[in-house]
């Protein structure tokens, strides 16, 4: 999930942000906030692993996933001890990997959903949700304009909603920032849906 950036390069680019005193962890701290230490969390998407690693050290049970081997390897070298599997979300079935499907979060952070293959959302969608438990949440956050997209816009939050409830998942709220900002219409958007 990268629109054309290397593991090493897309590391590198977080690192130098963590030197300079930005924080990077605003994911994994909007993830303790909705579930507590010790739930099981899914990184869809999980790029580098930034953000599973740190949950992972605040003691949540954490499987990533995706499809580039570029950042898997990177995550894999920073963390060779936590479950990494390169998997296509469209085809994501955890049975398949010798995961249950019983997660408290699914978390897709970093654009998941503008880079999906074209016409691919409902689908990664309804994969997504049925590896959550009854009372699951999902948490998304994404560019929804040029100013916050690697890529050329695709899925807007309408459609998003819309593929959301078609796989049994309830909008509880809305943020404008993984800061948990209320959400003003911009063009950044952190949902989060119950199954």
């Amino acid at each position: 999930m990268t629109g054309g950036t290397s593991g090493q390069d897309y590391a590198a680019r977080f690192a130098d942000l963590a030197r300079s005193g930005k924080d990077v962890h605003g994911e994994a701290r909007f993830c303790t906030a909705l579930v507590p230490a010790g739930a099981r969390v899914l990184d869809a998407g999980c790029g580098t692993g930034r953000v599973m690693i740190r949950l992972a050290e605040l003691g949540y049970d954490c499987v990533g996933v995706d499809l580039d081997a570029s950042m898997l390897a990177v995550a894999q070298r920073q963390a060779p001890e936590l479950p990494w599997f390169q998997a296509d979300l469209a085809g994501f079935e955890p049975d398949a990997l010798g995961v249950a499907a019983d997660f408290d979060l699914v978390l897709a952070a970093g654009n998941v959903f503008p880079l999906l293959a074209a016409g691919t959302e409902a689908t990664v969608v309804r994969r997504l949700a049925a590896a959550l438990r009854p009372g699951g949440l999902l948490a998304a956050g994404f560019g929804l304009d040029e100013a916050h997209l690697p890529v050329p816009p695709g899925i807007t939050l309408a459609e998003y909603d819309d593929c959301c409830a078609a796989a049994g998942l309830a909008l509880i709220d809305r943020f404008a920032t993984w800061d948990a900002d209320p959400y003003d219409g911009g063009g950044y958007a952190v949902s989060v849906h119950r199954r």
